[in-house]
């Protein structure tokens, strides 16, 4: 990557210029630096606010024909400005725009948020001929434990094309029977008078579809218009989003907002909000629900609210990755070792479902081996900008004072972090910060559990995330075919993946897997209490739209041909996420190829 230039905006904000490593095809033109709105004044919510509530009558009584309209009408926006909305991604986050490393701005930003427009398309176009979205054939199922599961994924051809030999079922919480499960689909569908709200929904900083796709669920599952307050750190995607989104905005079901914590509470306070809906920090949900963090703590034994609007909210989490012992050869721990780099580097690690503790059996032979691999795949990927606020100063936090710390890279520069492993990290201290505190930045953090076999590890293991680490949104295990076929373990594993208390449990992939498929449900296992919220309350995406599910359990082949597009390894992952995105926005046979000849050679 070359700097080309810098400058300052006209609201006093530095940016570059970056050319594209070895090309100068894609230059990031002036009109395509990221800019941050100024924020919005108080007039210009109150205007936004009150086209809402004047949208908000009308939208209750839409027709679901005339819902579909809104979405072909946001699909194409999208599609219309996806290259324009990775550019400034890419040169907010310092990655070189038409470089592998910018496949991870097409797919979490307009490639997933096309499809989760895609599939509250193909859900409402089932409503309009059944009454429910389409349920697939032999889909359900009952647990012995009487938990009832829903295959969702993989749906079409296309799913199993593209994504071959990976699975997702959704499990409904404990009192949900195969029936219920059915016949409660859709709810704001099945008939009665839907009352008009205005959901205010706090988008998140790192990725910039959240924002967006928090608003599709508020929309079409809960049935709210929406103010959406974009973030300061990302806020720059706003006009691209106003662009994308202009005939919700025109239609009066949708506004975007500017501004800090000063617009965040004004708006959360406003009489004419109805819901508030977060993607971020469990101290910013805990500021709108209980106030100044001097009286936070008073106000929550007493249980006296400093905001009683409802809310819904996606709080992150210490995300683990448990590796269950097995014999793994050098291909498998090279594979294996990509995955977990990939979930380490990805956005700089500013994601939630980054993931943060690796645990693993003390006594597994090959445990040293593994973090050799980790260790030459990190040193090989450069450094990343830490963009996020704060970064540095979460890292100084996690690292000082630890001896067991292992960098790997040299930072590009002062803007950088380093990879970062904290090895031997006691699991026996229950005062361990590194399992209570979500490390949003470049740190991967490793423990180990002892146990006398593989079976009593992963019950070991499944104790252990749900007693002791921090948050309940997803969870990796990460299993060898050849060891599930011990019958001891297999029930082990059978057992973890039940008992793990956690929003996504994802089985030898990363669960970011579960946020992009958007048929599965994404947010905090259910449970939460405001006073102790963790990894929040309430879900988004669930384009089925099932009433009370409990977690999603997604299952990838432990090594994957071709490599995934979302590796951070993969030599060719931009060409397959580009081709991805246009695919979602109208699917066609002919797409194909041009993604699987990329996929094949990355």
């Amino acid at each position: 990557m070359r700097v080309y230039g810098t400058g300052i905006q006209p609201n006093g904000r530095s940016y570059i210029v970056i050319y594209p490593r070895d090309s100068e095809e894609s230059f990031v033109s002036l009109s395509e630096i990221p800019f941050t709105p100024d924020a919005s004044t108080t007039q210009e919510l109150e205007q936004k606010i009150q086209r809402l509530q004047d949208g908000a009558q009308a939208f209750v009584s839409m027709s679901v024909l005339e819902r579909i309209q809104l979405l072909d009408q946001a699909l194409k926006g999208v599609k219309d400005v996806a290259e324009r909305w990775v550019k400034l991604a890419c040169a907010a986050k310092g990655l070189a725009y038409g470089e592998p490393e910018s496949a991870e701005e097409w797919l979490g930003g307009p490639m997933t948020t096309m499809r989760n427009l895609r599939m509250l398309r193909e859900a409402l176009l089932d409503i309009s001929l059944s009454g429910r979205p389409r349920v697939l054939k032999g889909s359900l199922s009952t647990r012995p434990d009487g938990r009832v599961v829903a295959r969702v994924f993989p749906r079409d051809i296309y799913d199993r094309t593209l994504y071959g030999g990976f699975t997702a079922d959704v499990w409904m919480q404990d009192d949900v029977t195969q029936s219920s499960a059915v016949d409660t689909m859709a709810e704001l569908y099945q008939g009665g008078t839907a009352e008009p709200q205005l959901t205010l929904v706090l988008g998140a900083g790192n990725v910039a579809s959240i924002g967006p796709m928090d608003v599709m669920h508020e929309m079409f599952v809960i049935g709210s218009v929406c103010l959406l307050k974009l973030n300061p750190v990302n806020a720059y995607v706003g006009p691209v989003l106003e662009e994308a989104f202009a005939a919700w905005i025109e239609s009066g079901v949708m506004e975007i907002c500017y501004g800090g914590a000063d617009v965040g509470e004004f708006l959360c306070q406003h009489s004419c909000i109805d819901r508030i809906h977060i993607t971020g920090s469990d101290r910013t949900h805990d500021a709108i629900v209980w106030g100044p963090a001097k009286d936070q703590a008073e106000r929550k034994r007493l249980g006296d609210r400093y905001n009683e609007k409802p809310i819904t909210s996606e709080l992150g989490n210490v995300s683990p990755v448990v590796i269950i012992p097995g014999q793994w050869s050098a291909a498998d721990l090279a594979f294996q070792a990509e995955n977990l780099a990939t979930m380490i580097v990805n956005n700089g690690s500013f994601n939630c479902n980054a993931a943060k503790l690796l645990v693993m059996h003390a006594e597994w032979p090959q445990k040293a081996e593994f973090l050799d691999h980790l260790r030459q795949v990190l040193a090989k990927i450069p450094s990343r900008l830490a963009y996020y606020p704060g970064a540095h100063q979460r890292y100084e936090a996690l690292v000082s004072g630890r001896h067991d710390i292992e960098t790997l890279g040299t930072p590009q520069s002062e803007d950088h972090l380093p990879w970062t492993l904290i090895l031997n990290v006691d699991s026996d201290n229950p005062q361990e910060p590194i399992f209570s505190t979500e490390p949003f930045c470049s740190v991967l953090s490793e423990t180990s559990l002892s146990a006398p076999d593989t079976a009593s590890f992963l019950r070991a293991a499944s104790a252990f995330c749900n007693d002791r680490v921090w948050g309940t949104l997803n969870v990796c295990l990460v299993v060898h075919p050849k060891t599930l076929k011990e019958p001891d373990t297999a029930s082990a594993f059978d057992d973890a993946i039940a008992e793990l208390q956690y929003g996504t449990v994802s089985v030898n992939h990363w669960p970011a897997v579960g946020y992009g498929l958007t048929v599965t449900p994404w947010g905090a296992y259910p449970g939460h209490s405001l006073e102790d919220i963790q990894s929040g309350r309430g879900i988004v995406h669930n384009t089925c739209m099932f009433a009370r599910p409990q977690k999603t359990v997604i299952r990838g082949p432990f090594r994957v041909f071709p490599k995934p597009p979302w590796f951070v390894t993969h030599k060719r992952a931009h060409k397959v996420a580009e081709h991805l995105t246009s695919f979602e926005y109208r699917p066609s046979p002919l797409k194909l190829p041009a993604i699987i000849f990329n996929a094949l050679f990355g």
